[in-house]
């Protein structure tokens, strides 16, 4: 009889390849929100006492999508998506500075159609660093620790991952974002700003964890459709 006891080696956590459609449609979602919230964010928005910006209903459901990337196929997948979805910011960046750049009409009407568009897409420059760098730094944290988590619980505990991962990544987005944006949006002063990080950090966090079971169960829908899914359990 021994005096030390064994435990067996808990199993290294499931993911899925990407060979499937699945990962190719939710990255092209991701990035259009990603690029949309960017225009919407050039244009502050007050709903009462809260301070906000026109791309606030649009940007948490990145978070939802990064999630079920992360949970489905893993770290390095999901690493993947938030580089590809980066890159596709820059590239309509550039675009825009390239289409206010561009000779116009000299009438009125032109004149006003250029006004118009330096307006909505001037800032979108600034707010896109914003955001990349946001993304960038949030959806690392989000997708690290929510795979971590798996590593340690395998399939069980999803909805622990997903909101404890949702905390941590939306507050570090919330705050490199509205560090970069305000003064393009137009907060000016510390009391705007507080209000401002802080009510974008928790309606943030209140729509992911709102939509906690939805989003389990488009997890666990993608599961069963992904061929190779638990076929190999492999490293994040």
């Amino acid at each position: 009889m021994t005096s030390a006891q064994t435990f067996p080696a808990s199993a290294p956590p499931k993911f899925a390849s990407i060979g499937s459609p699945y990962f190719g449609i939710m990255l092209a979602v991701m990035a259009v929100v990603l690029i949309l919230s960017n225009i919407g964010a050039s244009k502050g928005v007050a709903l009462g006492p809260v301070v906000t910006d026109g791309g606030f209903f649009l940007f948490p459901l990145a978070y939802i999508l990064g999630d079920v990337i992360s949970e489905v196929y893993g770290f390095k997948v999901a690493r993947k998506a938030i580089i590809t979805t980066f890159a596709l910011s820059v590239f309509a960046s550039v675009c825009y500075w390239i289409i206010i750049g561009l000779p116009g009409f000299d009438d009125e009407f032109g004149a006003s159609k250029q006004a118009a568009l330096e307006g909505a897409l001037g800032p979108v420059p600034q707010i896109v660093l914003a955001s990349m760098l946001a993304f960038l730094a949030g959806q690392t944290i989000n997708s690290w620790i929510l795979v971590k988590m798996k590593a340690r619980s395998g399939e069980k505990s999803l909805w622990a991952r997903i909101m404890s991962s949702s905390v941590a990544g939306e507050f570090v987005d919330t705050l490199i974002f509205c560090s970069i944006a305000a003064s393009v949006i137009g907060i000016t002063d510390v009391g705007m700003f507080a209000n401002y990080v802080v009510a974008g950090f928790l309606y943030k966090t209140l729509v992911e964890f709102l939509f906690v079971p939805v989003t389990a169960l488009v997890i666990g829908w993608v599961k069963k459709r992904e061929p190779s899914y638990g076929a190999v359990a492999r490293a994040a």
